[in-house]
This record gives C-alpha cells, structure tokens and sequence, in this order.
C-alpha cells in the first residue's frame, strides 16, 4: 500500500501510513482466515472499533456502527468528505461491504435495558471534550501508557507538515470540530519497564522518588521506542536507547531521564502544533494517571515554558463521555455550562532558565537521532 500512497493517504485521512492505525490489520486478517476475501465480499464479516463491538451487544446485533471520531483513525475514512474512502478501501481491496455506518450526530439507539446510547467517542477525542478544550487552540495531554497531546483547531482542518495527525475532534450536529494530535508510544510503559523489566522499583508510583533522589538526570537520556517512535517523528524502526551514560551514573539517574523522556516527546509534538498552526499554547490541560507525578508535571511545565493545569478529575475520557451523553439527552444545554464546570486541581508554573531548556531539549534531540532508523527492515 506504502509505494506512491503516503501523500493520498495524508491528504485523505490525516495520517501517515503506520500499522498503527487498523487498515492494515484489516487486510492481514482478510489474508489469514479462511476465505477471509470472499466472506468479507459476501457481507459475512464486518469491521469495527471497541465501541462498534459495544453498539452490536447493547443493541442485541442490530447495530453495527461507529461514529467520525474512531473512523478517522482507521486510515480509510475521509475526514473531509466524512465519507468512507472508496479509492483507499479499493487500494487494500477491503470490500465495502463489511464497512461500517455512520453516525455524525449523538444519539444512536437504545438498548435492550432501554438506556439510551447519547454518545460514542474516542478516547482522546473524549478526553480534549471533557477537558473543556472548546477554543482554536486549547489543548491537553493524557499520560497514561501512552500519551495524547491534542489540539482543538476550530471548524477548519489543519494540514501537519509537521508529523501530527489530522483529526476530527467531534461531531456535535452543526458543524465538524477539527483538532490535531500527537500520539506518543511509550510515556507510562516506560515506567512499567522500569518496574517489570529492570526492577529499578516495586510499584510505578515510586518512580519519583527515585527520581528525586538525584539533583538532575546526571547528562543520562533515554529514548523509549521500545515499539518505534510515534509523533511527530513517526519511525516505525526506531529502537530504545539510553546516552550519557558514565560511572557516576546511578538508578535514580535513569529513572529521571525515564521521566523526563515523556516531558520531551510532548514537548515536541507542543512544538510541531505550534509550527503548524501558528497558533501560540499558552497553557496545557493535564489528565490520566501519570499526571499524580508532581515531579514529572513540574518538569513538563519547565521544559515547554509554559503552565500546566491538572483536571481535578483524572479521567476525563469518562468525563468528556458524559458530557456527550448529556449534551444529547439535554442534561447540559451547551458547551459554555460544561465549560463553567471545569475545574483545577493543581497549577504548575515553570521556573527553569530560559538557556537551560534550550539546552535540556537540544540534547534530547541529539539521543532521539540516535535511536532511529535502529531495527533493519
């Protein structure tokens, strides 16, 4: 699919062509059941996201649906059309046939407890929602195995010439939200690696006392692309990697370069959206377990220069869900009432030298160059 497509498939769906994202998987797994093809073609296999698999329980298999958000990161639908793309499923020979239908509006159907469905929404997308990111320029960041910077671009679609994803944020009934986002691999996994693989620490919340236990990351910097890296650099064959490595080098040094690895991969995907949007960040909304880390999220608002803003309801995927649900059922009448609800648990404000940033981010960049191109093809 990759030869003379990458530009079509860009242009289309907002993505880079990465096994990532579920059209490749689709076509695998039509190459490896039997009469995968012909079964797909004769409309007795279908495909789906987690909530489409939901949607077809709650519903006693009446429905088999999606909605815009998760379509757009199946790398086949057209998020400027909104429409699935005919030449890209023709590309994998995907047949329409076990495509799914859309619903660009809340409300979905009801379920045989008589509950209605009043929302469905990615987890992210959910997230930036329940973070009240509802301006051109807001954005947030959940840590949790991975992390999710994303960024709410208004009703015009932004075109990344700078490793993000184009996205639609959410379908509200009048007019399509557009965001981008950058999608980090590896920010709480690296913690677990940590704990599991190293057994530097017992459980992931001792990570930053560890960290703490040395004054700064002693010149140590760890890239963890233990599966490639994500946003904005988008190299499947990158490979983990740790640098400056001397002596004097101890576990609480690794452990801070650990932590410090998730504050420079947002911060690079903060710069990408910024070079895309000329849009200034003037603050990011924090959520998801790795946010409890006040050590990282101090950090995190040095190395952008900039505050951060912890939600004082971590998970606000849930929460964006609810409001959803209760925008389409009435509970809420709009946006401004969510809005009013927002509310801070802690506020971060960045106190590092202006020099020393430049100087912590400018390495970050010379050991992330180390680290790709690693695993031979």
């Amino acid at each position: 699919m990759a030869r003379g497509l990458e530009e079509d498939v860009a242009e289309k769906t907002g993505l880079p062509i990465d096994a990532y994202f579920p059209a490749t998987k689709i076509r695998w797994i039509l190459d490896h059941i039997p009469d995968g093809q012909q079964r797909a073609e004769n409309g007795e296999l279908a495909f789906g996201t987690v909530d489409t698999w939901l949607l077809w329980n709650l519903t006693n298999g009446t429905l088999h649906a999606t909605d815009v958000t998760n379509a757009s990161r199946s790398m086949l639908y057209n998020i400027d059309t909104l429409e699935w793309d005919p030449d890209l499923l023709e590309a994998l020979d995907i047949p329409s046939q076990c495509s799914l239908r859309l619903s660009h509006r809340a409300a979905y159907s009801d379920t045989q407890a008589a509950i209605p469905i009043a929302g469905v929404a990615g987890d992210q997308h959910a997230a930036l929602f329940g973070q009240a990111c509802f301006e051109p320029g807001m954005a947030k960041n959940t840590y949790g195995t991975g992390s999710f910077i994303l960024m709410n671009t208004g009703t015009k679609r932004v075109r990344s010439n700078h490793g993000l994803l184009s996205i639609i944020a959410w379908d509200l009934g009048d007019a399509i939200t557009y965001g981008l986002e950058g999608s980090i691999f590896s920010t709480g996994a690296t913690v677990q690696w940590l704990r599991d693989g190293l057994q530097f620490i017992e459980a992931s919340a001792d990570v930053e006392a560890l960290a703490a236990s040395v004054e700064d990351n002693g010149g140590v910097y760890l890239v963890p692309a233990f599966t490639g890296l994500g946003a904005p650099h988008w190299d499947m064959y990158a490979r983990g990697t740790i640098v400056g490595i001397t002596r004097g080098t101890s576990r609480g040094h690794i452990a801070r370069a650990a932590l410090e690895s998730t504050a420079y991969q947002t911060r690079d995907a903060v710069d990408a959206m910024r070079n895309d949007t000329g849009l200034d960040i003037p603050l990011l909304r924090v959520d998801g377990g790795g946010t409890a880390n006040d050590l990282l999220m101090q950090f995190q608002s040095d190395i952008l220069g900039i505050p951060i803003e912890r939600h004082a309801v971590a998970e606000t995927t849930a929460l964006g869900a609810a409001y959803l649900a209760g925008l389409a059922t009435g509970f809420w009448q709009g946006t401004d009432e969510i809005a009013a609800n927002w509310a801070t648990d802690k506020r971060f404000d960045p106190s590092m030298d202006p020099d020393k940033r430049a100087s912590l981010h400018k390495n970050w960049l010379r050991a992330i160059d180390r680290s790709k191109n690693w695993q031979e093809s």
